[in-house]
């Protein structure tokens, strides 16, 4: 931690003293931290938040993506995964027993977390993936499903004519057990109307993940930075994640994702461009720690940082590197250049080489043991046979 002096000097002071104290921060407060020129001094703040509320611990969990289809209604300019028609080159929507297949392919895995996402396809039903999750389960009783974010649940219940509360429901009956954090983007709706406007809005993306956390299910939730959206935009839309928690306590981690410029149709303004983003993204993590006080967990997404920015991540207020993944479609068609895959011994070395304890977890931040000399080989070598990939 710097020196009380240090930000006094930086106009920080009252900022540091509340941090220390464990006191809430106001936009005000965040504003001012965005302006910070001094990134690292930003960066131990948000450190100290972290250590205190996870000590040297860096998480990680052994799962596995399913990109389910790529055809979507949605059209969100800033997106390179989606198809709009079947008919489309590229395009694809697994079979029941395709998905399954996915995790039989790996012989027997002891996968903890199962992570079903998707395009908004204009005719799969509910009960497709209701008997998908159910054959899931029957197949893997001890796995957790994580699946469908709220943009998909409310396309689900557009098309069965009911509420999503009913959709949620009829999912959990099944066997779901968490929702993972997308769709949320940036709240703001003059941004919204830009880059999605079809997409569900920030009150009905709250809504559902409101309706979740009243059913028993815990969420994850993201947002999505470095387009065309302010900084003010982004205080707004942690601060409305923070409310929401403090009404329905569900969320149990914050994923902030960087926008891939690759292969969008979204054009950005310059300053948005380069490699000096990478400060920016740091700083976003940051600002994620300390205004999301209420949600225990910062994810450094490694599919989407890339691997040496996750680590640095970690010194600045996440907590988590997510898992193996094995195969994951979105973040790569956006322009992603990271591994398709990491291995167990891959992500311990790029967290001991960080200066952090691994800690395997399942998918609600269960410590889950494992030995890697050899008592369980299946868990050690998930997917490529990569070789660590720390920095």
């Amino acid at each position: 931690m710097l020196t009380a002096d240090h930000y006094s000097r930086l106009g920080l002071a009252g900022i540091y003293d509340k941090v220390l104290a464990g006191e809430r921060l106001t936009l005000e407060d965040g504003a001012r931290l965005f302006a910070c020129p001094d990134v690292n001094a930003v960066g131990a703040l948000a450190h100290h938040v972290r250590t205190r509320l996870t000590g040297d611990k860096a998480y990680y969990v052994l799962n596995r993506h399913v990109n389910y289809t790529n055809i979507c209604v949605n059209g969100c300019l800033f997106c390179a995964f989606q198809k709009e028609r079947a008919e489309q080159a590229g395009a694809f929507a697994l079979s029941a027993d395709e998905i399954v297949q996915k995790i039989s392919d790996h012989g027997g895995m002891p996968f903890n977390e199962m992570h079903i996402v998707g395009g908004c396809h204009p005719a799969l039903p509910l009960s497709f993936f209701e008997g998908v999750i159910r054959r899931v389960k029957g197949a893997f009783p001890a796995i957790t499903v994580k699946a469908f974010t709220a943009v998909e649940i409310a396309h689900f219940a557009k098309l069965e004519g009911c509420t999503t509360l009913e959709v949620l429901t009829r999912l959990k009956e099944a066997g779901l057990r968490m929702m993972p954090g997308g769709g949320a983007e940036i709240f703001a709706p003059q941004v919204r109307e830009r880059i999605c406007p079809r997409k569900s809005d920030a009150q009905e993306w709250l809504r559902v993940h409101g309706e979740a956390h009243s059913l028993g299910l815990q969420t994850n939730c993201t947002m999505l930075f470095g387009h065309i959206e302010s900084v003010e935009d982004r205080l707004d839309h942690l601060d409305r994640l923070r409310r929401q928690q403090d009404i329905s306590g569900g969320f149990t981690c914050c994923i902030p994702l960087p926008f891939l410029t690759e292969n969008s149709l979204l054009k950005l303004p310059v300053e948005r461009l380069g490699e000096h983003t990478g400060l920016d993204r740091l700083k976003t993590i940051a600002l994620c720690r300390l205004m999301l006080d209420n949600i225990p967990h910062i994810k450094a997404y490694w599919v989407m940082l890339g691997m040496k920015m996750a680590q640095a991540a970690l010194y600045f207020g996440a907590d988590d590197l997510d898992g193996t993944i094995v195969e994951e479609k979105i973040g790569h068609d956006a322009g992603a250049q990271s591994e398709q895959s990491m291995t167990i011994p891959g992500l311990h070395e790029m967290i001991t080489r960080s200066g952090f304890t691994p800690v395997r977890r399942d998918a609600f931040y269960n410590p889950v043991n494992v030995n890697l000399t050899g008592a369980d080989p299946a868990a050690v070598n998930c997917g490529a046979d990569r070789k660590g990939g720390a920095a």
